[in-house]
């Protein structure tokens, strides 16, 4: 079915002048939620992996598809199995039904269903997972790329290589580093610190610096702790750092403690960066309020979705600041593009893999940025390929 296109150009939802269909069923003439469906999908990682407050060596991606008629939009978030639980019990039954056109009222009714399940946590990355699914499936009844229907603000998304797990050999980190900036073009890479909730600091300094010497003096260096370190140990480790010339210190302690992370990026040289554990608005605004980050992240499958997204950047936006879009690097090139104020987007070894392995379409990084919507396809521009996921489907 092809949307009216006045509802493509018209005047917005909340225009006093057009009636609100919030939380109503759509009228008769509108595309309408027929249904979600869930998948859980379990991968191992190639190697064991680690930063500086967990170690992992599976990955679990709950995606989900919702439909309109003959078209499907496609969404996922990173986390528990359990979130698909969510989806299927909690979310379903509310938007089914909603118009396909008014995502953000499917995501305000959402978020109001779950007032009593607690809304943080895998419930917000259930939320989120629904809310990329349904801006995929209204890009999709347009027959536009999804930047389209947005509307973008840059013609592509810098990105910058992340991995370097404190779990890795001296040689997996030295070849994963010299793929990015030799073979890839990369002029960002970010490894991990921390280890051992900060037991192991010379281990880190060691680390740091053995990767400036093998990516050169042209590339930027960032690290991320995890917020493995206490406020005086961050300080005292982004001393013994200076001389590697790290100019991107993310979480140098927990995203929880807004005042050590001030603390912090008012004692350091490198900008000090959090927010991918945030779960809702009033999480970023407090953070950008309490003057805790030089540069804001975002992760649109835990904070609410595409929906949300867009709403803290602007918040950022309004601080001064920049946002940077926390891994699941095909979710997120769409919308990063869609901001003014983007610094760039996570390139990160473990989503990265599984993405391109579980999707045709997906983007090309090599020079260091991707360009979302170059080859035309709606939404995403992804298609889920069942005979390579099938094999790693747990739910």
């Amino acid at each position: 079915m092809t949307p009216p296109m006045a509802e493509f150009g018209g005047p917005a939802s909340n225009d006093p002048e057009v009636p609100s269909r919030n939380h109503q069923h759509a009228p008769p003439d509108v595309p309408v939620i027929e249904g979600l469906s869930v998948c859980v999908y379990t991968v191992p990682t190639d190697a064991p992996e680690g930063d500086g407050t967990l170690t992992w060596d599976s990955t679990t991606m709950v995606v989900v598809q919702a439909r309109s008629g003959a078209v499907h939009g496609t969404g996922w978030t990173y986390g528990a199995a359990a979130t698909a639980g969510v989806v299927t019990a909690v979310l379903a039954p509310v938007v089914t039904g909603l118009s396909a056109l008014e995502v953000p009222a499917a995501n305000e009714a959402m978020r109001r269903a779950v007032r009593n399940a607690g809304g943080p946590g895998l419930v917000a990355g259930a939320i989120s997972a629904v809310d990329i699914a349904l801006w995929d499936l209204k890009a999709r009844l347009f027959d536009v790329p999804l930047v389209r229907l947005l509307g973008s603000a840059r013609p592509d998304v810098p990105v910058y290589g992340s991995g370097g797990f404190t779990t890795y050999t001296a040689r997996q980190t030295e070849r994963q580093l010299r793929e990015w900036t030799e073979e890839r073009g990369f002029g960002r890479v970010k490894i991990k610190i921390g280890e051992s909730w900060g037991q192991y600091p010379d281990r880190d300094v060691e680390r740091v610096h053995r990767a400036r010497t093998v990516i050169g003096d042209a590339c930027e260096l960032y690290v991320d702790a995890n917020g493995a370190y206490g406020a005086k140990q961050a300080v005292r480790m982004a001393a013994r750092f200076a001389a590697a010339g790290v100019t991107w210190y993310e979480e140098p302690v927990s995203s929880d403690d807004l005042d050590g992370l001030r603390r912090v990026r008012e004692s350091v040289a490198p900008d000090v960066a959090a927010g991918e554990y945030g779960y809702d608005l009033g999480y970023f605004a407090r953070m950008v309020n309490s003057g805790a980050v030089d540069c804001l992240q975002a992760d649109v499958t835990r904070c609410g979705g595409i929906t949300v997204w867009l709403r803290a950047a602007a918040v950022a936006e309004a601080a001064g600041l920049e946002i940077s879009g926390h891994c699941a690097p095909h979710v997120h090139a769409h919308v990063c593009a869609a901001v003014p104020n983007l610094r760039h987007l996570e390139w990160f070894h473990d989503h990265v893999r599984i993405e391109e392995r579980f999707f045709d379409g997906t983007l090309d990084p090599n020079g260091g940025a991707v360009i979302p919507g170059a080859s035309g396809a709606p939404g995403l521009g992804l298609t889920l390929r069942t005979e390579r996921s099938e094999h790693f489907r747990t739910g």
